[in-house]
């Protein structure tokens, strides 16, 4: 019978084995068995990737969405994780009634899929869609083109056909997304703050953004800090919201990201499942799956280390 590690070996480790082998091999679609053999090519793939060169369309499309995948994940993971915490000490205020309504509310807002929910508002912000529509009724496509945001050759907002447009929908998308999930963890770490600490800020004569800032801040980086560097890692691979929102609609003019079958939006991720899925680009995808996963483990065993060398547990017991 198969044993435990024998499964772990199978399901986990061999498949990331094959990965990196296939990253030093020419396996693509001109060398597909049975009709033609990959063979080994040592480090090549790596230095077109790494390329610096001016015609090397793999190394200009790896420098603009490691850039933009960086950038992404800082601002998918601290907007909706400072968005979910304003939004619980809102809601947990003596000023807000019905805090069951609408906590109720974001908990059904969680519910649904979110395929479901990025596909809708694809739908929504679509060059003819309905945004469009009323943005164009109220006259704010045509104060946008005068301001130049909006190009006055086109009669819509490009949302999601203009990388810089689309760059930012993308972020604001995923603030309204993601906040309910955050606003709920929030709400149970401020529950849990200890009463006494905000007892003796008061006393000392705190406002209420000194209290904010000094007290319950602290508290709750200290409690969600291993949270937060899940969810940056997870926004470095979040596939869901940049392919969702921008398959079948966004279409690069930028020819060398062309040539490299990349786009402004794309993170590594996303251009890793484009060159297996759409172009059996299999060495290059390896390589890009092989530095992701580099990235993710820096990142995440350098967060740690320096998380764990604090010794601030004994300042909220």
């Amino acid at each position: 019978m198969i044993n435990g590690v024998e499964v772990i070996i199978l399901m986990n480790i061999l498949p990331i084995l094959v990965m990196i082998a296939i990253a030093f091999t020419n396996y693509d679609q001109n060398h597909l068995p049975p009709n033609e053999l990959f063979t080994w090519i040592g480090i090549r793939n790596f230095v077109k990737l790494f390329s610096g060169t001016i015609t090397s369309s793999f190394g200009y499309a790896f420098r603009k969405v490691l850039g933009w995948t960086f950038l992404w994940a800082v601002l998918a993971t601290f907007t909706t994780f400072l968005g979910g915490v304003l939004m619980a000490q809102l809601i947990n205020s003596r000023v807000i009634k019905l805090k069951k309504f609408w906590r109720t509310l974001f908990i059904i807002a969680i519910a649904v899929p979110q395929f479901v929910t990025l596909l809708l508002v694809r739908n929504f912000f679509a060059d003819s869609g309905i945004v469009n529509s009323i943005c164009s009724n109220i006259g704010l496509t045509a104060f946008l083109q005068r301001i130049g945001l909006v190009s006055k050759s086109i009669n819509y907002i490009p949302f999601l056909t203009n990388p810089n447009w689309a760059k930012f929908m993308i972020v604001m998308i995923n603030i309204w997304v993601g906040i309910p999930y955050q606003m709920l963890i929030s709400t149970g770490v401020l529950m849990n703050i200890p009463s006494d600490q905000i007892e003796a800020a008061k006393i000392d004569g705190a406002t209420p953004f000194q209290i904010f800032k000094n007290v319950t801040m602290p508290y709750i980086l200290f409690i969600q800090g291993p949270a937060l560097i899940t969810d940056f890692v997870r926004n470095i691979n979040n596939f869901n919201v940049i392919y969702l929102l921008t398959q079948d609609v966004y279409v690069t003019t930028n020819q060398s990201l062309a040539n490299a079958h990349a786009k402004e939006v794309d993170l590594l991720v996303t251009w890793l499942f484009r060159l297996t899925n759409e172009y059996y680009d299999y060495k290059m995808a390896s390589v890009i799956g092989i530095i992701v996963f580099i990235i993710c483990a820096l990142f995440t065993i350098i967060s740690f280390t320096r998380m764990m060398s604090g010794d601030r547990e004994e300042v909220y017991q």
